[in-house]
């Protein structure tokens, strides 16, 4: 198989796109179908005491941030704190659902489940199950795709086709090439070294995409308003 035919592969092993029975986000190999407890590598710690609320709501949240305004998330990992500038003026619905969530404790305790460290380069989480099946029971449209790159930095939402958006979202530790169906919403502003770090363990089995080494936890995930 050519480079260009193995990272085509791999983005849609990544991100579900031919996956019709994932709910959001691709359908994780066998292995990776039950949390796997990582390890913790230097620069980690162990994770604080606690399990996800895996709370689930039928609809959207109705739209409460004000899309003028400027929103801060702060990421508090076992690997370290990443801080990310929300875009609510280019992604509101998104911006909202992630206000939302983080407001009700919904990503605290989670798992980070999925690292890519070939072809494309990013931590996939906000998944309460740590299995790319899990999501808060409401799905949401795209948005701020036309022109959409994926730089170093960028946080977008994972997802399994148009109009799937849930919980589940991927930080972007290394430029990628990926085309723009994945809605950009935040830009990493602190702690890229943190995942850096995670990258730097590689992923569970020495593969390219899988669990990653490190046992990466949100302790908590909280956001602000200006």
């Amino acid at each position: 198989m050519s480079s260009h035919s193995q990272d085509r592969s791999l983005r849609r092993t990544l991100f579900g796109l031919a996956a019709a029975a994932a709910t959001l986000v691709a359908v994780a190999p066998a292995a990776h179908t039950a949390p796997v407890q990582q390890t913790v590598v230097p620069g980690c710690s162990p994770a604080v005491a606690g399990e996800p609320n895996g709370k689930q709501w039928p609809v959207e949240p109705a739209l409460t941030i004000d899309p003028a305004a400027a929103y801060t998330a702060t990421l508090e990992t076992t690997c370290g704190t990443v801080t990310v500038d929300l875009d609510a003026a280019a992604a509101p619905r998104t911006v909202n659902s992630f206000v939302f969530l983080a407001g009700e404790g919904y990503f605290d305790h989670t798992r980070c489940h999925r690292l890519t460290t070939e072809g494309i380069y990013v931590l996939q989480c906000g998944d309460p199950t740590a299995t790319g099946r899990g999501g808060p029971g409401y799905q949401f449209t795209d948005e701020n795709l036309a022109g959409a790159v994926y730089p170093a930095g960028t946080v977008a939402m994972a997802n399994a086709g148009p109009g799937t958006n849930g919980s589940q979202f991927f930080l972007v530790y290394r430029d990628t090439q990926l085309p723009p169906n994945y809605t950009p919403f935040g830009r990493v502003t602190a702690g890229l070294d943190a995942l850096t770090t995670i990258a730097d363990a590689g992923v569970v089995g020495g593969g390219p995409d899988g669990t990653p080494v490190a046992d990466v936890v949100f302790d908590a995930v909280t956001t602000a308003q200006g």
